[in-house]
Parts: structure tokens; C-alpha cells; sequence
């Protein structure tokens, strides 16, 4: 008999365990001292080591963001959906708050899709906001002076008045985005899809009841329940990524530019408040 057959014990299982990643906050591929963008170079990271954990069958993730940077949303998407087919994980995905616009794109990089009841999901759009000082700087008495090297290096310049070329460029670069998006919801989620495009992808959002009826998500549903319900009740969470400073850490340590950068994160999610 071998040392291993010897001291084997089998009315002894351990638990199952389920790594868990948050990914929280405004898309941004800038950096930011004080941890409120969402980026690969922030979470790449704590995913990799998340499905790294051998005994795992699923990796779970907490979605919390009201969307941001395109590019970034599907970087993150890619890597989630690398690491699952390299490691054979099945990837769950819980939409707490918000998982809208970029945050949703993300989502989509679940095998099962869950939420909250009252979690706002969806905003399948692109949008580009911009100001234009035009008029306050007459009034101010202040003259524009841009040089340029190529026709459209000044596009939408918010210090000149707006130019129709302009305006059409960005509306195709929009549209192209959106294909992009639209694309991605139809690959991952076409089989469960229950409304036409016009509903789907006109930038609406949904609370997570209607998501579900939609098909734009699984089910409505806690971590801990859904987590319960496919593992049992021994199931163990094992958190992945570091815990975020406060928002007073943050006002103490970056003083204005902390202020700035909260109320800029808090915008962003207020367009989804109640």
C-alpha cells in the first residue's frame, strides 16, 4: 500500500471553491491613482490568477460599471474569454448595480449571465460628448489660433465652431462601434435573444427582470444563491483583487484632484440613478 493509499481519507471532500473577480467602475485606459478606472492593466492581473486556481470549475465575476473606453471593454472581454477556453473554466457573470453600455460588453464575455432585480443592464449604444466654448470666448475676448498639418487633425475641436464634415466623420466612426457591439451581443447571446434589433440596440436600458425576459441575461439572481444552487451549500468564494480606498482615503490623499476625479466617477453613474 503507498504512503498516498495509506493516509487517504474519503468521507473527507473538501468544498468546492469558486474564484470571484470585481470588476468595478467607469472604463478608462487611464491610469488611476486612486483605483476607480477599469482597465485590463488593472484587472488583467487578479483574472489571471483567478483562473489559474485548479479545482475551480467556474470563475465568477461582479460587474459594476456604467461602460467607458471601447477598446478597453473588449480587451477585458478577450482575456476573460482566453483564460476561460486555455483553462476550461465556465465563466459566471453577476451584474450588481449597473452593467451598461461597456460594463455590458464585458458581461458578455459570461457563459451564464445573472442580476439583480433592480440591476440596471444593457445600453447596447455608443455615445460622444463634448462642450464648445465658441461663445464664451468671444465674449471673453479670446482669439482661437490651431495650425495643423492635415485636414482633419482639428476634428471636433471644442474651441472652434462645429463642422459638418466633422460631426458626419464621427457619426460613421459611431456607427462602426456599434456594429462592433451588436455583433457581439448576437455571437454570445443570439440562441436566448426574445426581442427584434430595434429594441435591443437602440441604447436602452433594462432592470434585471426584463433583461432576463429580453434575453440579454440568464436569470435574476444573488452570487451566493446562484453559487449555492450549482455548487452547494460548502461552496467557497475565494475574492480575487485588492480592496479600494474609501472615499475620504481618497479626498485626504489627492485633495482637489481626488474631489475632481469622484465627481467625475459619480457622473458617470448618476445618468442611471434613480
Amino acid at each position: 500500500m503507498s504512503d498516498k493509499s495509506r493516509f487517504r481519507l474519503p468521507f473527507l471532500k473538501s468544498s468546492p471553491v469558486v474564484p470571484l473577480v470585481r470588476l468595478e467602475g467607469a472604463i478608462s485606459a487611464t491610469p488611476s491613482r486612486f483605483d476607480r478606472a477599469l482597465n485590463l492593466a488593472g484587472v488583467g492581473d487578479a483574472l489571471d490568477k483567478a483562473f489559474t486556481v485548479k479545482k475551480a470549475k467556474a470563475v465568477a465575476l461582479v460587474i459594476n460599471s456604467p461602460g467607458g473606453a471601447p477598446v478597453q471593454s473588449n480587451l477585458i472581454h478577450r482575456r476573460i474569454r482566453e483564460l476561460a477556453d486555455k483553462h476550461d473554466k465556465q465563466v459566471l457573470v453577476f451584474c450588481e448595480d449597473l452593467a451598461a453600455s461597456g460594463g455590458y460588453w464585458i458581461a458578455l464575455a459570461g457563459d451564464e449571465l445573472y442580476a439583480d432585480a433592480g440591476s440596471i443592464v444593457g445600453s447596447i449604444g455608443v455615445i460622444s460628448a463634448s462642450f464648445g466654448f465658441t461663445g464664451l470666448m468671444e465674449k471673453a475676448g479670446v482669439e482661437r489660433r490651431l495650425y495643423t498639418a492635415g485636414k482633419n487633425k482639428s476634428m471636433l475641436d471644442p474651441f472652434s465652431p462645429e463642422n459638418p464634415e466633422d460631426i458626419d466623420r464621427l457619426k460613421t466612426i459611431q456607427k462602426g462601434m456599434h456594429a462592433q457591439f451588436k455583433a457581439l451581443v448576437k455571437s454570445r447571446r443570439e440562441s436566448k435573444l426574445t426581442a427584434d434589433d430595434e429594441t435591443l440596440f437602440n441604447g436602452d436600458v433594462w432592470l434585471g427582470e426584463e433583461a432576463a425576459k429580453l434575453g440579454l441575461i440568464d436569470a435574476t439572481g444573488s452570487v451566493r444563491a446562484i453559487l449555492r444552487e450549482k455548487f452547494g451549500d460548502d461552496v467557497r468564494v475565494k475574492p480575487f483583487g485588492g480592496p479600494k480606498k474609501s472615499l475620504v482615503g481618497k479626498l485626504l490623499s489627492g485633495g482637489a484632484s481626488a474631489f475632481a476625479a469622484e465627481v467625475e466617477h459619480r457622473a458617470a453613474y448618476s445618468r442611471f440613478g434613480l
